[in-house]
C-alpha cells in the first residue's frame, strides 16, 4: 500500500510530545513491512534540517476556500521514508509548533487548515496517489472532511482515511469561518457533520468523516466511549464504534534500549543486570543524591500538566520521603505552580530528591537506566511510552489504572510473584503514598520477587513490529481488502 502520515509532530524534526516519537517509528515498521510510507508535516522555523532539504520544483498552488496560495515544497528522507515538509512563512515561521511561552497561537485553526489543504494538494503535485492518508489528533483533522468533496483531486478518488486519536482532550474549536476558509459546503455546519456548541468542532469532524478510527490502547478505546472520557464526543464514538480499533504504541527499540543505548555510562540487559548499578551510581552523582545502592530511587519524567496526576504526587512527597528510605529524580516542566511546589519540596530534602525544570534527552535515559522504579498517577493516559521504557530499562512503573497503563503493565501478585509493576485503583493521596509504600516494601522485603520483577519487566516486548500489523489491517479494511 502506499501511505502518507499527516501529522504535525515529528521527531527529530518537530516534538512536543509522543506524537513526535510515534510517527517515524510506526512509519519504519511498515515500510520494513514492504509498504510505500512517507511523512508530511509544516516547515516550522524550529526545525534545522533546512541545509538536508532539497526544493520540490517551483511553489504548488493550495486551494483555498477563498482563492489560491503558493507554498513551497521541501524533501528529504529519515532512514528510507521520505519526508515532506509544507513551506509557509505565514503560518510557521514561527519559534514554536502549537504556541510560546505557554499559550496557544491564535490563529492555530487557520495555521493548520492550510496545512490539512496543502497535504492534500501535494499529492497530484508529486504525482503520487496514497491509498491511505493515516491522519493525527485535530491538527490534522480536517482532511478526512477534504477527502470526502467531491472537488478534491480526481488523483485521491480511492484515497482513504485513518484518523487516530492520540488525545481526546485536544478537539480544535474553530469559528464558522473555518467552512469558508477551507471550501467546505454549508451542510457541513450540521451536528452530524462539523457543528458543536456553535463553533466548529474540528476533531468532531474527523470522527465523522474518517473511513476508520484508531486510538493509542485497546482500554483507552473503550474509556472514550464513556462521558467521563469521550470529553462531550462519546456519543459520535459510539456511534462509529465498529470503525473504531486501539492499538497500543510501540517502542522505537533503536533509541530505548539498555543494551545499546549511547547515553548510558554502561550498557546492560535482562541477562547482565551489572550495568544497571552503574548507571544507579552516576545518577545520583548527577543529580546531588546520597550515595547507597541500598536505596530505591524513583524516577518521574513528565510534562508538568493536570492530566499527569503530579499534583496528587506532590501531595504526598514530603510525607514519603520522611517516612520511606527513598530518592527521586524528577524531570520535566510545565505548570508554573508545580515546578514551584517540585522545588520547595526539594529545598527541604535535598539528597533526596533532585528536580530538573525543563527537558534533557540524556538525563532522560539515565533516569530510566538509573531507577529502581518509575511513578505515572495520570488521571488519564492513552497510552503512555514512558512506562515502556521503564519496563525495558528495569525500572518497575508504578501507575493509576487507567488508559494504555492498564494494558501494559502488570500488577504485582506477592502470592506468586509474577508482574512487572504496581497499579493503584483509586487517584487519591493515600492510594499513591500506600502503593509507593508497597513497592518500597517489596524492595527491601522481598528482594527476590524484586528482582523477578524486574527481569519480567525487561522481557516484555514493545517493539513496533506487533502494533504496525494491526495497523495494516485497519488500512485493508478502509480500502475494502480486509
Amino acid at each position: 500500500m502506499k501511505i502518507l502520515f499527516a501529522t504535525s509532530e515529528c521527531s527529530p524534526y518537530a516534538k512536543v510530545g509522543g506524537l513526535g516519537d510515534v510517527i517515524p517509528s510506526l512509519a519504519a515498521a511498515l515500510e520494513q513491512m514492504g509498504h510505500d510510507v512517507r511523512i508530511v508535516l509544516p516547515k516550522y522555523t524550529s526545525i534545522n534540517y533546512v541545509s538536508k532539504c532539497e526544493v520540490v520544483g517551483d511553489p504548488m498552488i493550495v486551494n483555498m476556500g477563498y482563492g489560491t496560495e503558493f507554498a513551497q515544497l521541501l524533501r528529504t528522507k529519515h532512514g528510507n521514508i521520505p519526508i515532506y515538509f509544507i513551506e509557509f512563512n505565514r503560518y510557521f515561521d514561527r519559534h514554536g509548533i502549537y504556541g510560546e511561552l505557554g499559550h496557544g497561537y491564535h490563529d492555530n485553526w487557520e495555521r493548520f487548515a492550510f496545512f490539512c489543504r496543502a497535504a492534500i494538494d501535494m499529492c497530484p503535485f508529486i504525482n503520487w496517489a496514497p491509498d491511505i492518508i493515516h491522519t493525527n489528533d485535530w491538527p490534522t483533522g480536517i482532511i478526512p472532511a477534504l477527502l470526502s468533496l467531491h472537488s478534491k483531486p480526481n488523483i485521491l478518488n480511492g484515497t482513504k482515511s485513518i484518523f487516530t486519536i492520540h488525545n481526546m482532550a485536544h478537539h480544535g474549536y474553530a469559528s464558522k469561518d473555518l467552512l469558508r476558509f477551507m471550501g467546505l459546503y454549508e451542510h457541513y455546519w450540521h451536528p452530524f457533520a462539523m457543528e458543536a456548541c456553535g463553533s466548529v468542532n474540528v476533531m468532531k469532524g474527523a470522527l465523522q468523516f474518517a473511513s476508520k478510527i484508531t486510538t493509542v490502547s485497546k482500554t483507552y478505546a473503550e474509556e472514550i466511549k464513556t462521558a467521563e472520557y469521550g470529553c462531550g464526543l462519546d456519543d459520535v464514538l459510539k456511534y462509529r464504534a465498529k470503525d473504531l480499533v486501539g492499538i497500543c504504541n510501540g517502542v522505537d527499540t533503536d533509541v530505548w534500549n539498555p543494551a545499546i543505548d549511547k547515553f548510558l555510562p554502561k550498557n546492560f540487559s535482562a541477562q547482565s543486570l551489572g550495568g544497571k548499578k552503574i548507571c544507579k551510581q552516576h545518577l545520583q552523582r548527577e543529580l546531588g543524591l546520597a550515595n547507597g545502592l541500598n536505596i530505591p530511587i524513583f524516577g518521574v519524567i513528565s510534562r508538568f500538566f493536570h492530566q499527569k496526576g503530579l499534583d496528587i504526587l506532590c501531595n504526598i512527597l514530603p510525607d514519603v520521603l520522611k517516612n520511606m528510605n527513598v530518592q527521586f529524580a524528577v524531570l520535566g516542566s510545565g505548570d508554573q505552580h508545580l515546578e514551584w511546589r517540585l522545588k520547595d519540596i526539594m529545598s527541604r530534602f535535598g539528597g533526596q530528591i533532585s528536580v530538573w525544570i525543563g527537558f534533557d534527552e540524556q538525563l532522560s535515559h539515565l533516569i530510566e537506566a538509573g531507577s529502581d522504579f518509575f511513578v505515572m498517577p495520570s488521571r488519564y493516559e492513552p497510552c503512555g511510552l514512558n512506562q515502556m521504557y521503564s519496563m525495558i530499562y528495569g525500572s518497575l512503573p508504578i501507575v493509576h489504572a487507567t488508559g494504555g497503563l492498564i494494558d501494559t503493565v502488570d500488577n504485582y501478585n506477592e502470592l506468586t510473584g509474577v508482574g512487572t509493576g504496581f497499579i493503584f485503583n483509586d487517584l487519591t493521596d493515600s492510594a499513591l503514598y500506600n502503593t509507593i509504600g508497597w513497592a518500597c516494601a517489596t524492595y527491601h522485603d522481598r528482594p527476590e520477587d524484586f528482582e523477578k520483577l524486574r527481569k519480567s519487566a525487561m522481557k516484555k516486548d514493545f517493539s513496533w513490529s506487533k502494533s504496525a500489523k494491526e495497523y495494516e489491517r485497519v488500512y485493508l479494511a478502509a480500502i475494502g481488502k480486509s
